[in-house]
């Protein structure tokens, strides 16, 4: 039988300028430094509203969307979903309220689904159910920050069992003797990195002997916004049986291709926890017939692809990010044990010098690479990709030349 094909068409979205994000020495990837963005222009947590509804209405019913959740501040956590197929496809953006390119992409794909009456975009949605998050982290974004907005006291008032534990946890941001963490004011809003919130066993309630952990621990649940997200990921386990596919949308410091002095676009990554078949991922062994690295390496190339066939820039210097790391406390380490497919997009940090039409065109990338998984999970062409490709892909370094 001949295998359908679906193509999508992006729409390209225009920004304003981003500030360059500034990094600390010794920080390293898995542990991300704060980033310092201009985010006008961007897409805020009242515009995100309006625009979900004008979306809904303008597609009939074919885009529906709901609020799952509530920040620590209060605020709405959006969900948009799309499609009626049995292979799940859950995209979030703006885990890290300063991250902000993800989003846009995120309304133009949705905009376009859920508007367009071409038979490719009607097949697709045949076979996928995508479910997008795409400002899941308000307060931070409120803030134009990493970090959302909660302080430990409010931690101890919603789990009293961790009252005497030696926190707040690792991840948590704050003022101590005067110096700034992150680089960001914390002092009068301490916040946590939700992106560390996270923990494979997705009915993991919080226990003072886990407190404070480390980097490469699981984490605790303790933010609304990590437990919304994983009450998602549950909701879509119950109704269908899994989650194939899980999608995280970042941003970046300045990075180069390895061994040249090529800035890098956008990095990518599928591994953020050792296989548990291995020595290494021996402590993860309860998950070993789950992970699937295969074809998180699959998902990746198909977007890698994409990319390198558009041509120039920013679509060239595509790379992975940093491979070997250990992050289980992560949506994507611990939504990989669970079974997922797993995608990061790094989209590198824009100057003000890029302009608008720059900034655009990075949008347009991480569409182009969304579109591209999408594509290739509807259609099943992204099983018949050689894994062992992705080995291929050029990776990341810090520093021109090495």
């Amino acid at each position: 039988m001949k295998k359908k094909v679906f193509t999508v068409v992006s729409t390209l979205a225009l920004c304003t300028s981003l500030a360059m994000p500034t990094y600390a020495a010794g920080n390293h990837p898995g542990t991300p430094e704060q980033q310092n963005y201009n985010s006008s222009g961007f897409t805020d947590y009242e515009q995100l509203g309006k625009k979900l509804e004008k979306i809904e209405q303008s597609s009939q019913g074919r885009v529906e969307v709901e609020v799952v959740g509530q920040s620590n501040n209060g605020r709405d956590i959006h969900q948009a979903r799309v499609g009626n197929g049995d292979r799940v496809i859950l995209i979030e953006s703006e885990i890290h309220g300063n991250e902000k390119t993800g989003t846009e992409a995120i309304l133009n794909l949705l905009q376009h689904l859920g508007s367009s009456n071409s038979p490719d975009v009607k097949a697709l949605l045949e076979e996928v159910t995508l479910v997008t998050l795409p400002k899941m982290n308000p307060d931070a974004s409120e803030l134009d920050r990493r970090g959302n907005a909660m302080s430990w006291e409010e931690v101890l008032q919603d789990f009293p069992q961790l009252e005497g534990a030696d926190g707040p946890t690792w991840n948590h941001y704050y003022s101590e003797n005067g110096a700034t963490l992150q680089g960001d004011d914390y002092s009068s809003q301490p916040g946590f990195d939700v992106n560390r919130d996270f923990n494979p066993d997705l009915d993991y309630t919080p226990e003072p002997e886990d407190v404070p952990g480390s980097s490469s621990e699981p984490g605790w649940y303790i933010t609304p916004e990590a437990q919304t997200v994983r009450d998602v990921y549950k909701g879509l386990e119950d109704e269908f049986g899994k989650v194939d596919v899980f999608v995280d949308l970042h941003h970046q410091g300045l990075y180069y291709v390895e061994g040249t002095s090529d800035p890098v676009t956008l990095s990518l990554s599928g591994q953020f926890v050792p296989d548990p078949s291995s020595e290494a991922g021996a402590k993860y062994a309860e998950y070993e017939d789950n992970y699937d690295y295969d074809f998180s390496r699959q998902l990746n190339l198909a977007a890698y692809d994409a990319l390198q066939s558009m041509g120039s820039s920013p679509f060239d210097n595509i790379t992975l990010y940093s491979q070997g790391l250990d992050l289980p406390g992560t949506a994507l380490g611990s939504f990989a044990l669970n079974g997922s497919g797993t995608v990061l997009f790094e989209v590198t940090g824009q100057t003000q010098s890029m302009g608008q039409k720059k900034k655009g065109m990075l949008v347009n990338a991480v569409e182009t690479g969304l579109q591209a998984i999408i594509e290739g999970v509807a259609d099943g062409s992204v099983n018949e990709l050689d894994p062992e490709r992705y080995e291929d892909i050029p990776e990341t370094s810090y520093r021109p030349g090495i």
